[in-house]
């Protein structure tokens, strides 16, 4: 076993978070006890590279008890962990991951769990595909395939699929509808907000929030920013998505016209140069800018440190940059995650079952890898719908609900089956 983590003695903390997070997962818990039976990884290598705390931790056990050599890091250097790192390192796993990694020891790190030769890979925005085909090309034959969750990787997969250029199947986990309707949805609106709270503690009701995108992600944030009480402006760059948004009671504009308005500024589009330096010198003195996209790009960290006279701490995770206009401007988590980099990321019964799909997937592309193309250019696969369904039907058993089930001369009715 190898590792590079920071404490190690850390370990008693993160076991008592994984175990907070196991209580609530139940459709992981008979995942586990299915794999540890069927031993669906046996003799496999899995590198993982997801938002390293408790929730992670436990998917890693259940993929573990599948009979999977786990070679785990984190997909953000300050999502990490280092409590929930050792608790794995102590279960006999192989972590590399710190918070507060550089980018070099960031980059170090994802090497690390590449190098032994991985079969199947699990990633979270796109990193560990991309080192794969960049540095490790050598070892892509020995590679089954691989999973993706966020829609910031799935972008950078459908670019290289067009282009020919990725060489292994990858499952594309965030389509999954009971990963991005809910996990999108309501995982990114309740823990943006938890982060959002947690680090300024200031009311949000009263407020005016600026969501930028209105995609799944967007429409979770904005939902639960009117349900603490802010008036709600959307900024968008399609037009049926702004549409949407003034017919759910939103208010529509540019972000030029919403940056005189707003007191807390979110992004969650998945672009870069979302807020730049000339929105900057149009906010209101102690406006707060944050970020819910996967990469530290919307928010233009670098140009407001160009234009600030002054930089300093505000507060744990939030910097303050006061600008030449005598306006103060507030970041929260140097641009990176708001929902992980200052908070615990989305709620358990939410990842319970993003992760299912996850782990189901990666069985899927085990056992049925005889069937899943791997011709250049037709890399990418949707999750089985099946996946799906039985993932909502686990979580409905969870939840104690029955649902109706179509009569024989109502599935004639409705598709005409025999």
């Amino acid at each position: 076993m190898a590792s590079e983590i920071r404490n190690p003695e850390l370990w008693p903390d993160g076991r008592l978070k994984i175990e907070w997070v196991r209580h609530h997962m139940p459709l992981l818990n008979g995942l586990e006890k299915e794999f540890a039976e069927e031993r669906p990884f046996k003799g496999l290598k899995i590198a993982l590279s997801v938002h390293l705390e408790a929730k992670t931790a436990y998917l890693c056990e259940v993929l573990a008890a599948g009979g999977a050599e786990m070679y785990v890091t984190g997909s953000n250097p300050l999502s990490t962990q280092d409590d929930v790192a050792a608790a794995l390192v102590h279960e006999g796993m192989n972590v590399f991951a710190w918070y507060g990694a550089t980018a070099e020891e960031y980059e170090a790190h994802i090497r690390k769990v590449l190098e032994p030769g991985p079969n199947i890979i699990i990633d979270d925005g796109g990193d560990l595909v991309h080192l794969m085909h960049s540095e490790f090309r050598h070892l892509i034959p020995g590679v089954i395939g691989g999973c993706e969750e966020t829609t910031t990787g799935i972008l950078r997969l459908q670019a290289m699929n067009r282009a020919g250029e990725l060489l292994f199947p990858m499952m594309l986990v965030n389509n999954a509808d009971c990963k991005h309707l809910f996990d999108n949805r309501y995982g990114t609106g309740q823990s943006v907000w938890d982060g959002i709270n947690r680090t300024t503690n200031l009311i949000v009701a009263g407020k005016n929030a600026v969501v930028a995108g209105y995609g799944w992600c967007g429409k979770g944030v904005a939902m639960r920013a009117k349900g603490l009480g802010a008036e709600v402006i959307v900024t968008e760059v399609d037009p049926i998505k702004a549409m949407e948004a003034v017919m759910d009671g939103f208010k529509v504009m540019t972000m030029e016209e919403a940056a005189p308005l707003g007191d807390i500024f979110i992004t969650v589009t998945g672009c870069d140069a979302v807020i730049t330096e000339k929105h900057f010198r149009l906010m209101k003195d102690g406006a707060i800018c944050c970020n819910a996209g996967h990469f530290d790009v919307e928010v233009d960290v670098k140009g407001l440190e160009g234009i600030a006279r002054e930089i300093r701490p505000a507060r744990k995770n939030i910097t303050g940059y006061l600008l030449d206009n005598g306006r103060r401007i507030y970041i929260l988590a140097e641009g990176r995650l708001v929902n992980l980099a200052a908070g615990d990321g989305h709620p358990a019964e939410i990842m319970d079952m993003s992760f299912a799909i996850q782990a189901l997937s990666a069985r899927h592309l085990v056992a049925d890898r005889q069937d899943i193309s791997r011709e250049p250019g037709r890399m990418l696969n949707d999750v089985p719908r099946t996946i799906d369904e039985e993932v909502a039907r686990r979580k409905l058993s969870a939840w104690g609900c029955r649902i109706d089930t179509l009569t024989p001369e109502q599935r004639r009715y409705l598709y005409g089956e025999a």
